[in-house]
């Protein structure tokens, strides 16, 4: 479906931290425009489109999913209501960039992926980190080979706490726990540089409610790379990433998944830095994804060559794994 307007026409489907931060840098972009908002209740829906200034406010999310003039609806649901949300959408016709994890498990997000090219409908993972301009700049890097061949990735995402156990981050229903959180990330990192790992080693530590309050994983590629990645939700980490190459290295010191600076060392040369451009944006800016949804839809395409349905299918398989080496499985899931 694509978009001619002038302003592509979003809407919002929930009112929690996530939806708010997307819909303020969206409201800051000429060719955005907000046109409706939805929750479970009026009153939290209502709440948000005041506070934006967004025109309609719906009590439920079918309203949102049937609302004609909308050209894309972000799900920022919890990932355990994502299929549902998501689906919905897609199923009125809607297009869709829904947050990560992409949804609870690889199944259901075949489920999506398949909905949305029956429906020829645009989907995306909202994985801000692939449309982030220095990461993109890191990625081509490697592709050219600035470091030889990949041998090992290092990546690391983890929030010091604590979490009591009635938090969203601790319950089984609504998917907690630290690796579909915050694992995504240095998962989907390495994957980004090598693809979808051959075989996977994991540990974590599980809380009483049964979901991971920390998981380390090893991956591994036919290539001989390996990948060590590592979430947690008891201890704050450098959130650093490292790739090493047969000719050097790329280190992100700070922030791997939103960087604002990159440092390569290649071998027999001065390390070189690599820095955000100050017209880009604040690191935290969700902007990118949002501008690579909407020049996807005026080009028609149903789905983004920067964040491809087929990757985020690997990565999704690659979280089921790790869950299924750890012992976490959600409530009513099935695969």
């Amino acid at each position: 479906m694509t978009v001619t307007e002038d302003k592509v026409r979003w809407g919002v489907l929930a009112t929690g931290g996530i939806a708010a931060a997307f819909t303020a840098d969206l409201v800051d972009l000429p060719d955005a425009q907000v046109v409706a908002v939805a929750s479970r209740t009026r009153a939290s829906a209502e709440a948000f489109a005041e506070r934006f200034g967004i025109p309609r406010a719906y009590g439920e999310w079918e309203a949102l999913a049937q609302d004609a003039d909308i050209d894309v609806v972000y799900v920022a649901t919890p990932h355990a209501a994502h299929r549902a949300a998501a689906g919905l959408c897609l199923e009125a016709g809607r297009n869709v960039l829904c947050e990560k994890a992409f949804t609870l498990n690889a199944g259901e997000a075949r489920e999506l992926v398949a909905l949305a090219r029956e429906r020829g409908s645009f989907l995306m993972e909202a994985m801000w980190m692939y449309c982030n301009p220095l990461v993109r700049r890191l990625k081509a890097l490697v592709e050219d080979g600035a470091i030889g061949e990949v041998r090992t990735v290092q990546a690391d995402f983890g929030l010091a706490g604590p979490f009591p156990p009635s938090h969203r981050l601790r319950d089984p229903a609504q998917g907690g726990g630290a690796l579909l959180d915050l694992g995504v990330y240095p998962v989907s990192f390495a994957q980004l540089l090598l693809g979808e790992p051959s075989d996977i080693a994991a540990r974590a530590v599980l809380s009483d409610e049964g979901v991971d309050l920390q998981t380390g994983a090893l991956l591994s590629w036919e290539s001989g790379a390996l990948a060590s990645v590592h979430c947690s939700l008891v201890g704050g980490t450098g959130t650093t990433a490292s790739v090493t190459g047969s000719a050097g290295r790329i280190d992100i010191p700070d922030g791997f998944f939103h960087p604002d600076r990159f440092v390569l060392h290649r071998d027999g040369r001065a390390p070189e830095e690599f820095t955000a451009d100050p017209a880009d944006g604040p690191r935290t800016s969700l902007r990118h994804e949002a501008k690579e949804v909407m020049r996807a839809l005026r080009a028609g395409e149903t789905e983004s060559p920067l964040v491809p349905l087929d990757g985020t299918l690997a990565v999704m398989r690659t979280l089921d794994a790790i869950r299924d080496r750890v012992g976490v499985r959600y409530p009513n899931e099935t695969r």
